[in-house]
């Protein structure tokens, strides 16, 4: 059978003619991109494989739009395109803008000082020493929210939710020791924590080892990031089960222990059984083989440590007058946990109120005397991770601000100048606040300059892998690809 098509006629192929030609009158054309912004002239900094990799980009072009790293390259491969906005990056080094892993942030000056810093992104919590994260600071870095998880907690993201708040309350009132919740309730509040955006799930002191694998393996299948704190829960099992970090010097220690000392702390986690196993901690020889069987243990595994040294900076020698920052200038005292003395940059130890009643030269004695004793323990726990360093594990920075005595943004680089004064390169040190966050919960919409990734920049004066001092010498900031006045910060 033959098919015949219908001839159509000089009217009718004109008519479809006019009919598409109005058809595409009516379509509105593409936009045309905007030129982007581009850094031009710079050394790039590699920071991938953890701060072991030195591929520098010199004389580099970084092409920036919509918040967004567009494209990477020497300027012999990308050609600055016409009409682009460009920084002149001659003679600077450019970084990812810094994290910080652990700390609060609960005001508009601590938000501001962070970004005066050059810290971006902050993992951020909620607690009784550091107040409330305020979420609704402008200008603000990046903010990842952390959350307990299995335990009551006045201060959890849930609180204030009807179907949470008397299930997450203290049922002995605040502060109190918090207790475990039922497993039907951790898996309900694992999911509820995951459809808020939490992105840090915190595992405290009283979980039980049990709980605690329930958890991490569950929030992981949620894409969630594991942070341990553990006293109930062996850390062997903890790091077994694949937590992704591990946080605080002073805390990590009690992996050490034997089990005769772990067993009392399912049911004692904050009482003398818990003094007795940090104590033993504590008192353990740098040369003690089971010290170093359990550094050994940890560089073996995956989990990250991120010791939060800078908790530690005023009683560790070498420390200097913090509140000289500039951005102290920020910060209310009001707003810090233990500030430190606003003359000396001293820690201030208080007396309890039965020495007031003492001669001065009692209370001088006295608050000496609980000087010497904090400075002893910190140096003990900074011995402890010399030998835990020497097994290389993975380091991630955080500051713990604002507590005992750090201030936001400003305890960052404390906790830089800590990790490089432990052994680290400042290049892995500068890793370690920056792509190895993506490295290890792969969190890969930051931590590098380099196409997809956010346009958090350090634009600096001076090469930080040489020293990382010179990563306070910050001559431009970008967050999320807008430039930000640093001096206008400064400005309450």
């Amino acid at each position: 059978m033959i098919v015949s098509f219908p001839v159509l006629c000089a009217a009718t192929l004109m008519c479809v003619a006019a009919t598409i030609a109005r058809a595409s009158q009516n379509t509105p054309p593409k936009p045309i991109p905007a030129p982007p912004l581009v850094l031009a002239g710079g050394t790039i900094i590699d920071v991938t494989d953890w701060g072991h990799s030195a591929n520098d980009i010199q004389d580099a072009i970084v092409y920036i739009r919509d918040g967004r790293v567009l494209a990477v390259g020497p300027r012999a491969a990308l050609p600055i395109p016409k009409g682009s906005r460009v920084i002149d990056c001659t003679g600077k080094y450019l970084i990812p803008g810094l994290i910080d892993g652990y700390a609060g942030m609960n005001s508009q000056g601590q938000a501001s000082a962070n970004l005066y810093m050059g810290v971006t992104t902050v993992v951020a919590r909620s607690d009784e020493r550091d107040g409330w994260v305020d979420q609704h600071a402008s200008p603000s870095p990046h903010l990842y929210l952390v959350d307990s998880i299995g335990s009551t907690d006045d201060w959890s993201l849930l609180i204030n939710r009807p179907e949470w708040s008397k299930k997450l309350a203290d049922p002995r009132g605040s502060p109190g020791r918090p207790i475990e919740l039922s497993p039907e309730d951790t898996a309900r509040q694992l999911a509820d924590s995951a459809r808020l955006g939490t992105r840090v799930l915190w595992l405290g002191h009283d979980l039980t080892a049990a709980n605690t694998q329930w958890i991490i393996e569950h929030a992981h299948q949620l894409g969630l990031i594991t942070y341990g704190e553990f006293v109930s829960t062996p850390y062997r099992v903890g790091i077994e089960a694949g937590v992704d970090a591990l946080v605080h010097m002073g805390r990590y220690e009690l992996g050490v222990i034997p089990d005769e000392l772990q067993q009392p702390l399912m049911d004692d986690p904050e009482g003398a059984a818990s003094r007795t196993a940090y104590g033993y901690a504590e008192r353990l020889p740098s040369t003690d083989y089971r010290l170093r069987h359990y550094a050994s243990f940890l560089a073996a595994h995956t989990t990250a440590l991120m010791p939060t040294f800078s908790l530690y900076y005023l009683r560790l020698p070498n420390h200097r007058n913090l509140w000289k920052e500039p951005a102290a200038q920020l910060l209310d005292p009001k707003n810090l946990n233990s500030p430190p003395d606003p003359k000396t940059g001293e820690a201030i130890y208080p007396l309890p109120a039965w020495s007031r009643h003492l001669p001065l030269s009692s209370q001088r004695w006295l608050e000496e005397s609980a000087r010497k004793k904090a400075d002893l323990e910190a140096d003990k726990l900074w011995s402890i991770n010399q030998v835990i360093f020497e097994a290389y594990p993975h380091y991630l920075a955080g500051s713990g601000a604002p507590a005992m005595g750090t201030m936001p943004g400003i305890s960052m680089h404390t906790e830089l100048e800590m990790l490089v004064r432990l052994g680290l390169s400042p290049r892995e040190a500068i890793a370690a606040a920056t792509n190895n966050y993506a490295e290890q919960f792969h969190w890969t919409e930051l931590g590098q300059i380099t196409a997809g990734r956010r346009a958090d920049i350090l634009i600096l004066d001076a090469d930080p892998t040489t020293n990382i001092w010179n990563a306070r010498r910050i001559n431009t900031l970008l967050l999320d690809g807008n430039q930000i006045d640093r001096d206008s910060l400064l400005k309450k």
